[in-house]
């Protein structure tokens, strides 16, 4: 007979709040909404989304690795 699978229960941790910053630093636009700086051609509007997937894959790892 197998084991039951032991219930875990869910855990709030102060490393989550860090989840937030990307989350609210791409929905809050007029933030990041201009042409200028730009940045090898590309403007502001473009670089920062472009640079908010893998500072957010970032996040997400350091949040990971904290938890478990």
């Amino acid at each position: 007979m197998a084991e039951p699978i032991p219930s875990r229960t869910p855990r709030a941790s102060a490393w989550r709040l860090l989840l937030l910053v990307p989350f609210v630093g791409t929905l809050w636009v007029p933030f990041y909404n201009h042409a200028l700086p730009a940045l090898f051609g590309f403007p502001f509007f473009y670089w920062y989304q472009l640079l908010a997937v893998p500072v957010s894959a970032l996040i997400i790892f350091i949040v990971y690795r904290a938890e478990t």
